[in-house]
């Protein structure tokens, strides 16, 4: 049985990494820490440029819920325009209604923007109200992809709800766990859902060589000043070789 990766980075270094240790594609990002949000265009270019493997682009122009303003929208269209220009091989976004539910009208647009571009449907999806009419939705808008935790904290936790996902697309629409997926877990989330394509960071953080350090404020609230966080080698390859 074969399987594709697709691993989450927010630098160019951490691209080349993924692709060295065997990822399928790469979901380009800034910013993992909130989730992700739309990489710079040079980010984009460079990971075109350098990578060799797909380069799926996130669109999401700003931290928080995932209810847009119309002037929101407008900067994920230009966001599309921008990275067909640069010849992105994908597109992940994903857009609410105030009620829980996919804005369908919203979502169909940026499908229809994006062209041949694969779309995916980012884990928004997570947060809706009613997980299969939000899969019914999709479905019929001809979304390529639908990355979800199973609406919980973490995919393993989620797997009940992965595995009817899973069951009931078929071959209509590709179900993507994502989610605290490590080596230790995949096996079981592969075998209990049926999934064949994964979504992770394997992030790891280091300490930066910054050697001046000013200890009177801090700019950063997730990993600190002078850390570096990176996806680690060892754990892409420890997650890929436990379904080897």
């Amino acid at each position: 049985m074969s399987y594709r990766f697709e691993v989450a980075v927010d630098s160019i270094e951490s691209a080349l990494i993924a692709q060295e240790c065997g990822a399928d594609r790469v979901e380009l990002c800034a910013n993992l820490g909130s989730g992700g949000i739309t990489p710079s265009l040079g980010l984009i270019q460079l990971a075109l440029e350098r990578l060799h493997i797909p380069v799926h682009v996130i669109l999401r122009p700003r931290r928080g819920d995932f209810l847009y303003t119309d002037a929101e929208i407008d900067v994920i269209q230009r966001d599309i325009e921008m990275a067909k220009a640069t010849g992105a091989d994908g597109l992940v976004f994903g857009v609410l209604r105030a009620d829980g539910a996919v804005d369908t009208v919203r979502t169909q647009a940026l499908i229809e923007s994006a062209g041949s571009l694969r779309v995916t449907f980012h884990r928004a999806f997570d947060m809706c109200r009613d997980p299969w009419a939000a899969l019914d939705a999709l479905i019929e808008l001809g979304a390529d992809t639908l990355l979800t935790s199973g609406q919980e904290s973490t995919a393993e936790a989620g797997i009940p709800l992965i595995a009817g996902l899973v069951e009931r697309a078929g071959d209509r629409i590709d179900i993507m766990p994502g989610g605290g997926i490590n080596p230790g877990n995949i096996r079981r989330i592969a075998a209990e859902t049926g999934a064949r394509t994964f979504h992770f960071s394997a992030r790891a953080t280091v300490d930066g060589p910054m050697r001046f350090r000013n200890p009177r404020l801090s700019l950063e609230d997730e990993i600190g000043d002078y850390a570096r966080s990176y996806v680690s080698a060892e754990r892409i390859r420890g997650i890929i070789n436990a379904l080897a």
